[in-house]
């Protein structure tokens, strides 16, 4: 398929969500991408793996990164893409395709930015982080994530959503005997035992903090618990996964003895399983706030964690910024207003022009 990078952003974004981009099958939309790409003047445009990377070379005193990813959950019927008078549907709407689309506009409609340009168009975000191809940039192509800023296009309802919160999971273990439930006293449940973890996720009260005017507010929930034999023999093993979203003020090893603290004295194992650091707001840099400014200041704390993480641990300053409700992503009925794909697209386009500063009215 081809793509026509200056055709409206709202077209192009259902041009990329026809394309099925599932984890780990991106390559039709990566070859769609780079072969875009290669077409428009002044572009350096290499690939890496499934990753689309292109950069200007103009010798600007400042250089601005545009990332997103190119992958999607799994479809649910939801594809091709489906126009309902100022909604597009479909899978990716939110969770990005339409961020995308913005970005590729306008790597193709703006000729002399005010900033170099990155663009980095990567595979496998949906999946575990082992296996993100933003991972893989960093290790392989380094030099190419340098910046003053970075713009992550996930979804962000057209505000700065800056920063983005850590993330870390434990799994709780119990153990006991087991025995026919007939004579449950000769056995030890191990299910029953963790009642007790249950009791403290259910009266542990999260921390709210504010950094940099912007709240973050942590939740600690279960989210998986295993257990069972037979229907009728008293189990021997159990466990229950944990989640704990916590602000990016904390560190992972503060994050994860603050996990140990809430279930201290337990009768339970506990390891960890995997984690993953936070990412402060970044908000002074001067590259930042003049991308705030060009949004008319319309800026919250990002709620989960997303790759400006990854930017931050490299000294990048970072921000989430792209169209949809982050409500809807993953949906079924994913979904995105073309006023916010048409928003975002000017808000950045001046930015990167240096035009007079864009002041939004709130956007819907």
């Amino acid at each position: 398929m081809q793509l026509d990078l200056t055709a409206d952003p709202v077209d192009l974004t259902a041009a990329l969500v026809d394309i099925p981009s599932v984890s780990r099958d991106e390559q039709v939309i990566a070859d769609a991408v780079e072969s875009a790409l290669r077409e428009q003047t002044g572009l350096e445009v290499i690939r890496n793996g499934n990753a689309v990377l292109a950069r200007t070379n103009l010798g600007r005193g400042s250089r601005v990164m545009l990332a997103g990813h190119l992958d999607t959950v799994p479809i649910a019927d939801n594809v091709p893409s489906r126009r309902d008078g100022d909604v597009l549907h479909g899978c990716g709407t939110v969770d990005m395709k339409s961020g995308d689309a913005v970005f590729l506009h306008l790597a193709a409609s703006i000729a002399e930015p005010v900033h170099d340009l990155t663009l980095i168009f990567y595979d496998c975000e949906e999946i575990a982080s082992e296996f993100n191809g933003l991972g893989r940039i960093e290790r392989e192509l380094p030099e190419w994530l340098t910046a003053d800023l970075a713009v992550l296009g996930e979804p962000t309802g057209g505000y700065i959503e800056a920063g983005c919160q850590g993330t870390l999971r434990a799994r709780l273990t119990a153990t006991g005997v087991r025995a026919h439930s007939a004579r449950s006293w000769l056995g030890d449940n191990a299910i029953h035992k963790l009642g007790a973890v249950l009791d403290r996720l259910a009266s542990y009260s999260p921390r709210s903090v504010d950094i940099d005017g912007c709240g973050y507010r942590e939740g600690l929930s279960a989210v998986r618990i295993e257990g069972g034999v037979a229907g009728n023999v008293v189990p021997d093993a159990a466990a229950v996964d944990v989640n704990f979203r916590f602000a990016p003020d904390r560190a992972v090893d503060q994050a994860i003895a603050h996990v140990r603290e809430v279930f201290d004295g337990l009768d339970v194992g506990f390891e960890i399983t995997d984690s993953a650091a936070g990412a402060l707001p970044g908000l002074s840099a001067p590259a930042a706030q003049s991308l705030i400014t060009a949004a008319g200041g319309q800026v919250r704390a990002k709620y989960g964690w997303t790759d400006v993480s990854r930017f931050a641990a490299l000294g990048v300053p970072a921000v989430n910024y792209g169209p949809g409700d982050p409500n809807l992503a993953h949906k079924r009925d994913e979904r995105v207003p073309v006023a916010q794909i048409t928003e975002v697209a000017a808000v950045l386009g001046g930015y990167l022009r240096g035009a007079p500063l864009h002041t939004a009215e709130s956007i819907t």
